[in-house]
């Protein structure tokens, strides 16, 4: 028995459960691309496959719509692949282990994914559907979104008819997503030196945080594990002799860091002592964040004596120098429109190799200026401790169309539905709209999406009931004439 088939719209649901069955975090395209083809193959479908595995799948309109104008349905097909320590996951191999209790869906332990399989799911039970109305269909489904818009930046469109997009990619029922910012990914690395020593190993971890999308959640105040590690190894560092073995924390830069650890050298006598101020900090930690991580543990674990290389007392100051002090979170807010994060960074993934001190930022901003000068500060600060940079993945923002006749169709149709106007907002999250809008000269984009909650994170969710309604919003959408 499938776990989602009792669930409706069981078109959707059933699709989505096949997505969920194939592994598909971002570079790891093959099977889930391969998919795509294979289902426009059954369906008759003409379809196109890039080099990159970018699908697009055209569906003439149905009967009464020919002469209306094409319309483009866009999402991606990667996922951010995070699990909880406890959880056994190759993403490489295996698909996720699907949970519900007919309200939500979630996957056991690690992310679900419906950033952005959700999207795919209700392409293909589009494409599939014998009984809806709808103009010409372009589906586009493009790869390694999350890893920097990879697929949308080298996809070609020139064969698409449409100038209207919607984007399945935003994460909030009744909310019409008009513009985003742009940003990109610096790579850090700061040089470190190591000298021999001998004493008691012991690790030092940080757990309990929420994490989050690093868009969509850098608002809330949610602590990250790599800066917090370095705050607690400063508190350390300044009342003990304590060396640095090694430092890790975050797996992917545009997710907040949810764990972090250190593994330390010190001398036997000071484990009391170094005890005694890890649980001191983790009371103030627990003060200072109540309100956004009241689940936060420092970890303290010993091990044995050993002789292993450490980090010279020079290098251990350049990293904790670092940590604490690079830029990091909400760097300004928008002038324009109240509450709208303007500019931030994520500090993603923190890692040291005993040579090199590495850091991976995700760097937003919907003023193209402002993120390129909080790149180069960054890199400023990296360059005066010896260290070099490097931008990558770097995509545009979304410029809001006041023009625009896709988002007044959203609106009314949204209105006649439920009464109520929808919220038509922009978002701090990058999108791949503003790519799109590049590609095709006076393309209309449009962005929405069902109820989830902590996507990028293993506690990610969503809403059955929020995934019906959005479908059948998007279907009377599609039949407007």
């Amino acid at each position: 028995m499938r776990v989602l088939e009792n669930l409706e719209p069981k078109s959707v649901f059933g699709y989505f459960e096949d997505i969920c069955s194939i592994p598909h975090g971002s570079g790891n395209m093959e099977k889930i691309s391969q998919f795509c083809v294979e289902f426009a193959k059954e369906h008759g479908l003409e379809y196109i496959q890039d080099e990159m595995k970018n699908v697009i799948i055209i569906k003439e309109a149905t009967p009464g719509y020919e002469e209306e104008e094409p319309l483009i349905i866009q999402g991606h097909l990667d996922m951010v692949c995070e699990k909880r320590p406890e959880k056994e996951k190759d993403f490489l191999t295996e698909g996720l282990d699907l949970c519900t209790d007919g309200k939500m869906v979630w996957a056991d332990g690690t992310t679900l994914g419906g950033d952005d399989g959700i999207a795919v799911a209700y392409a293909l039970a589009l494409l599939s559907s014998e009984t809806l109305s709808h103009p010409r269909l372009e589906v586009v489904l493009t790869v390694d979104e999350e890893t920097g818009l990879y697929g949308a930046k080298a996809i070609d469109l020139s064969m698409l008819k449409g100038k209207k997009l919607i984007n399945i990619d935003s994460e909030e029922e009744g909310y019409l997503l008009t513009s985003c910012a742009g940003g990109l990914t610096l790579s850090c690395h700061i040089p470190m030196e190591t000298e021999e020593k001998t004493g008691l190993i012991c690790e030092l971890k940080v757990t309990g945080l929420l994490g989050g999308h690093s868009g969509a959640e850098i608002d809330k105040g949610r602590a990250n594990a790599n800066v917090v590690l370095g705050r607690v190894l400063k508190k350390v560092s300044d009342k003990i002799c304590a060396d640095v073995i090694s430092m890790e924390g975050g797996t992917k830069d545009n997710a907040i860091p949810r764990l972090a650890s250190s593994v330390l050298l010190i001398a036997e006598k000071d484990f009391e002592a170094m005890e005694k101020i890890v649980a001191e900090q983790e009371a103030v930690l627990k003060n200072e964040l109540h309100a956004s991580d009241d689940a936060i543990r420092l970890e303290l674990v010993k091990r044995g004596i050993e002789t292993v290389s450490v980090l010279t007392q020079a290098s251990m100051e350049k990293a904790l120098h670092t940590l604490n002090n690079i830029p990091n979170g909400i760097q300004s807010y928008s002038m324009d429109i109240p509450g709208l994060v303007e500019t931030s960074l994520n500090m993603g993934i923190m890692s040291m190799d005993g040579s090199k001190m590495s850091l991976s930022f995700a760097v937003r901003s919907s003023v193209e200026s402002a993120k390129y000068y909080l790149a180069e500060r960054t890199a400023m600060f990296v360059k005066m401790l010896g260290g070099t940079s490097e931008v990558k993945g770097d995509y545009p923002g979304w410029a809001y169309n006041p023009a625009s006749v896709l988002r007044e169709t959203f609106v009314r149709v949204y209105e006649n539905m439920y009464g109520k106007k929808p919220v038509v907002q922009a978002i701090h999250a990058g999108l791949e709209c503003g790519l799109f809008t590049d590609k095709i000269e006076h393309l209309d984009c449009i962005s929405l999406g069902p109820n989830m909650c902590n996507v990028h994170t293993s506690e990610e969710t969503l809403e059955v009931a929020s995934v019906q309604r959005t479908w059948e919003y998007l279907c009377t959408v599609l039949a407007e004439k």
